[in-house]
């Protein structure tokens, strides 16, 4: 079964996203995109500094519940300086954080 309309090619992916879930999928390509870069890549300045903008626009998203709220707000925090940096031509990746803690019982 094929999702792709007549004369389109089969190379090509279309997806139907809601769009805060369009912001959210755009973002991590965006993460994986900085983290795979080759060293010097020109373009890791730019895909930084959309990443902290997507977050913030995930942030500000009214049906998130306030736990991701303060995630979101943990992650702008931790790719600002990565954004300028990069954009200064010093890429400086963030340091490793513990982003959510284990829950205390597996259900």
């Amino acid at each position: 079964m094929s999702r792709s309309s007549p004369g389109s090619d089969f190379a090509t992916e279309e997806y139907a996203l809601p769009c805060v879930e369009a912001v959210l999928a755009g973002t991590l390509a965006l993460m994986t995109g900085v983290a795979q870069a080759a060293p010097g890549c020109p373009h890791v300045g730019s895909m930084a500094a959309k990443i902290v903008c997507n977050l913030g626009v995930l942030a500000d998203h009214p049906q998130l519940s306030e736990p991701m709220r303060q995630m979101l707000a943990r992650l702008i925090a931790r790719w600002e300086p990565v954004a300028r940096s990069a954009l200064a031509g010093e890429l400086a990746l963030p340091e490793k954080a513990l982003w959510l803690r284990s829950p205390a019982t597996v259900q």
